[in-house]
């Protein structure tokens, strides 16, 4: 009776095992299949596809990543689905489905970030090198990554800026164009001579080396000051050739220069007090009291 009992015990334990091993098998050889072609076929697709609508580098390489990704949940889906583990796969589905969304509620900043990350690098309000401004600050762009990007300010301190802050303000890029505008206010006195002091802006500004001869270096008045007659000193350069910083200091200190020798006036604000001022004497008129 025994070996029999033996027998009958192991036969108990074989097909199961046999079964199980058959579907990793399977699972494993139509995961493999799956996952190979879909990565050799799917990925050259959205490669190939991006390239040609002319997709930041980057992006091209995130979305490889992302779409190796979707590529091998699925096959593991289907696999699993052939190979038979249905119950499994539907567990893992909603416990998958569950920690998604808790991860998706706790990086809502990251998620938002990156995704103007993405914007940011397809759209290029901007690129290393640039010089912008936003919300009353100011810095040159040293690297745009997907979830920050790094700028170095005139002080040379880096700043790290999330790309959403970027993405959502209004941006001021003032090395975009090839021609840019450097306006100085100039004052005069109102007994100045307007034509000597715009003849005289106008050939400091020409005598600046980056200045352009087109569009030419101007003077209009711009206003009637308290203390004086403005006229907006104009001239324009190359922001990416020539420093704008660096072109307006020069042209301030020429004028203020050519100014002092010409004998122009550069009034300061002032104040001009009219009536009459009466004066007594506090102990006579304490004495009269």
């Amino acid at each position: 009776m025994l070996p029999f009992q033996l027998g009958l015990d192991l036969g108990q334990y074989v097909a199961p095992i046999i079964s199980a091993i058959t579907t990793i098998i399977i699972f494993v050889f139509v995961f493999v299949v799956l996952f190979a072609v879909g990565r050799l076929v799917v990925t050259s697709a959205v490669e190939k596809s991006m390239r040609r609508r002319g997709f930041d580098e980057t992006i091209v390489g995130l979305a490889e990543s992302a779409t190796i990704g979707i590529v091998a949940v699925l096959s593991v889906a289907l696999a699993a689905t052939i190979a038979g583990f249905g119950v499994v796969l539907a567990a893992f589905a909603t416990l998958a489905g569950a920690l998604a969304l808790a991860v998706g509620f706790a990086a809502q900043d990251i998620i938002a970030n990156f995704v103007a990350g993405v914007f940011i690098l397809q759209d290029e309000p901007f690129t290393t090198g640039d010089w912008i401004e936003w919300d009353g600050n100011s810095g040159v762009v040293r690297e745009v990554e997907l979830r920050v990007t790094k700028l170095d300010t005139f002080d040379n301190e880096l700043v790290t800026v999330p790309n959403s802050d970027l993405a959502n303000a209004a941006v001021v890029n003032n090395v975009a164009n090839d021609e840019r505008r450097v306006s100085v206010g100039f004052g005069i006195g109102y007994d100045d001579d307007i034509e000597q002091a715009r003849e005289a802006i106008v050939d400091e500004a020409a005598n600046i080396e980056a200045a352009f001869d087109d569009p030419a270096p101007s003077a209009p008045v711009v206003s009637l000051g308290d203390s004086a007659v403005v006229l907006s000193g104009r001239l324009w350069i190359d922001p990416r050739e020539d420093s704008y910083g660096a072109v307006r200091a020069a042209f301030l200190e020429a004028v203020k220069e050519r100014f002092d020798a010409d004998g122009i006036d550069m009034p300061y604000p002032n104040t001009e007090l009219s009536g009459g001022l009466e004066v007594r004497n506090v102990d006579t008129a304490s004495a009269d009291g």
